[in-house]
């Protein structure tokens, strides 16, 4: 019996340290979308106003709303609010709503995640060799930096699906209750 505590606790502290990394990901990707409105405005008015408008403006209106997306992806996640068809999913118990997570997880989210990262990474790394900026005059420079935001944001989703698939595992491997492993 001790070791099937030991192991759960184990388990337990990894869903717990990679929740509180994503929590903290996801407060910071939150940032961005009050930075993202006074950037919208700024641009508006400057443009409707003053008949002013610059490339780097608007670049970096889809730079935040990237950071945005792609570091708050993981905290949705962790926080049940992804899109979810569901059909049949309400009506299971909380021991086939585990099996079916886990099963996705494993079968495609995981490995879905795996493979964004690794070949993000490449083009981003590809990016930052030839020191790549904006194709337009006025634009931002070091493009890399975005383009390595595909790769954090999907290694981010990668760990949160991680640690619900240990959730999941727990809660089937039982008897514990998803409130217990969730820590929510």
């Amino acid at each position: 019996m001790r070791f099937f505590y030991s192991n759960n606790s184990r388990l337990q502290s990894i869903i717990n340290t990679i929740n509180s990394l994503t929590k903290r990901m996801g407060v910071f990707a939150s940032w961005f979308s009050g930075l993202l409105v006074l950037l919208v405005i700024y641009d508006v008015l400057m443009r409707y106003l003053f008949k002013l408008s610059t490339p780097w403006i608007m670049e970096l209106e889809w730079h935040f709303f990237s950071i945005l997306f792609l570091f708050g992806s993981a905290y949705t996640f962790q926080q049940d609010r992804h899109v979810r068809v569901d059909l049949f999913y309400s009506k299971l118990s909380e021991k086939e709503k585990a099996r079916t997570n886990l099963f996705g997880n494993l079968l495609f989210l995981i490995p879905w995640c795996i493979f964004i990262a690794k070949y993000s990474f490449d083009y981003a790394y590809g990016s930052f060799l030839m020191g790549e900026g904006s194709p337009d005059p006025g634009g931002l420079p070091y493009r890399f930096i975005i383009k390595f935001c595909i790769v954090v944001g999907f290694v981010l989703l990668g760990l949160q699906a991680i640690s619900n698939s240990l959730a999941c595992f727990l809660i089937i491997k039982g008897p514990v209750e998803k409130e217990e492993v969730w820590g929510q």
